[in-house]
């Protein structure tokens, strides 16, 4: 298995380097698009301001990504101030998400009878 890591070939120009980089960005902005699709979907499915954040949610993703970047070769620390500073810009859009939900006509959650 070739490791993420070692992917990247070897730049002598910076010219080199954004091309690699604006073809990475060309492969994530779809990818972080389509992530923001599921933070509409779970605010539908959720409905609830306070089950927005879910810190147990934040941490089990955080473990889950450092695990990945460490076995791809990368910066484990970095990848987590990454998801972190993502998560927190998802979870705004998920409330704005549900906000415009709502005004659209999506009633809020009833609460369940026991």
């Amino acid at each position: 298995m070739t490791l993420a890591i070692d992917k990247v070939p070897h730049c002598t120009s910076m010219t080199e380097v954004r091309a690699g980089v604006n073809a990475l960005d060309d492969v994530l902005v779809p990818l972080l698009v389509q992530r923001s699709g599921y933070m509409t979907q779970a605010a539908r499915v959720k409905n609830d301001e306070g089950l927005v954040r879910d810190e147990e949610r934040i941490e089990t993703i955080v473990q889950r990504v450092r695990t990945l970047a460490q076995a791809q070769g990368g910066n484990p620390d970095l990848i987590e101030r990454i998801y972190r500073a993502m998560m927190e810009c998802y979870i705004a859009y998920e409330h704005d998400e549900l906000a415009r939900l709502r005004a659209a006509g999506l009633p809020p959650k009833q609460e369940e009878s026991v």
